[in-house]
């Protein structure tokens, strides 16, 4: 596989040679481009001898004449990472700047990326650079995220490069799953549903889509056509992902079974509400001094009835329990005839609805009991989806 390694204007750049090399003791073709100020601590001839592959560095490098480089190398990319990732860069890319070789190939690149940060801790916390990080993760950048610290100008905080054993486990967890959704179509419920009471008011839960945005994302990074059928959240999902913006859980049901009609694979990550007030009061209930009964009829199950209309998809649930016991886990998986159930605990701090941490436990039709362990939940998704791969 193709590795374009990005090295910006960081101390920390001399590690990108070791970067380099790891990378290929690990069966990686490496070829590195400079930004202007990575030369200032690194130099191009470095690079080429330790590659044997030329370095970029000026916009119009051309080291075969007549080929454009930024869309040669873009093109031939199978993982573009940028390490170190200084606040400067990724702040251009975010905002979709191209004016030097390395955004300019980024730009040009529908690869996937792996960025490692390294930079003063202030600059790191800086809302310009951690919203520009957000929006890169959105777009299904892989963030190895920096080291806590002494860094470079003397300052204690998060911004020292990570370890390269965790970006080379970045890169070696997106390059084993790749393509191995290639040619599928992966449909994924996400968020919460809206349930109205009246035109102003409405029963739902806390669900934040964030777990529906990782296996978006992850499935894209594997390769696969994405459908989101999303409730209302305030996340966004991938830009090549497909979003069916639904409300109530009977309009979640109708989106997601047509988009099931050629699915492979199905993970229901959205909390449906279980209920819905039988009857939606037109305008507002007003308030008074006597007591309010409210009638509550049982939405529809949604992932049990693709499972049953789609037997030839992979239909995954999710069961958000209050409890690390399977016994709920293991019920809804036989009677709602999955192939496999994914059991998070809710109840531990950290994982769970509006955390960007999770820890799954899949129980799955033949038995088994696989454990996530605790990870981001990108890093939670892509191993959910490399398990599901191999079911």
């Amino acid at each position: 596989m193709n590795v374009v390694l990005g090295v910006c204007g960081s101390i920390a750049a001399y590690r990108a040679a070791d970067l380099a090399r790891n990378l290929m003791r690990s069966g990686f073709t490496v070829r590195v481009c400079l930004t202007d100020a990575a030369q200032k601590f690194v130099t191009p001839a470095l690079f080429e001898v330790l590659t044997g592959n030329p370095c970029l560095i000026d916009t119009f490098d051309e080291p075969e004449m007549g080929r454009m480089a930024h869309i040669d190398w873009a093109r031939q990319a199978d993982i573009i990472v940028i390490a170190p990732a200084t606040a400067n860069t990724i702040n251009k890319i975010a905002t979709g700047i191209g004016d030097d070789m390395l955004t300019t190939i980024v730009l040009a690149t529908t690869s996937p990326i792996v960025i490692a940060p390294a930079m003063n801790p202030q600059m790191y916390v800086n809302d310009a650079t951690q919203a520009a990080l957000r929006k890169l993760e959105a777009h299904a950048a892989i963030i190895v995220e920096p080291q806590e610290g002494d860094v470079a100008c003397g300052e204690h905080g998060q911004g020292k490069l990570a370890s390269n054993q965790e970006i080379l486990n970045a890169v070696m967890t997106l390059a084993a799953t790749r393509k191995s959704l290639i040619g599928k179509h992966v449909v994924i419920t996400s968020g919460p549903t809206q349930e109205a009471i009246d035109d102003v008011r409405y029963l739902s839960n806390h669900s934040s889509g964030k777990m529906g945005v990782a296996l978006a994302r992850a499935a894209q990074l594997m390769g696969a056509r994405v459908t989101v059928v999303s409730g209302p959240v305030k996340v966004q999902y991938p830009l090549n992902a497909q979003v069916v913006r639904v409300q109530s859980a009977l309009e979640m049901l109708d989106a997601t079974l047509a988009a099931g009609a050629d699915a492979d694979i199905v993970i229901g990550a959205a909390a449906v509400a279980d209920y819905r007030p039988a009857i939606r009061t037109a305008g507002k209930v007003r308030r008074s001094d006597a007591s309010l009964s409210l009638e509550l009829v049982p939405n529809p199950d949604i992932i049990a009835t693709v499972a049953k209309t789609y037997p030839g998809a992979s239909v995954v649930g999710f069961a958000a329990e209050p409890s690390s016991e399977l016994d709920v886990a293991r019920e809804k998986l036989e009677r709602k005839n999955l192939a496999a159930i994914a059991s998070n605990d809710v109840s531990q701090p950290g994982i769970g609805f509006d955390s960007d941490q999770n820890e799954l436990v899949l129980v799955t039709r033949a038995g088994q009991t696989l454990e996530s362990g605790r990870l981001s939940k990108l890093g939670c998704a892509l191993w959910l989806l490399d398990q599901v791969v191999r079911l």
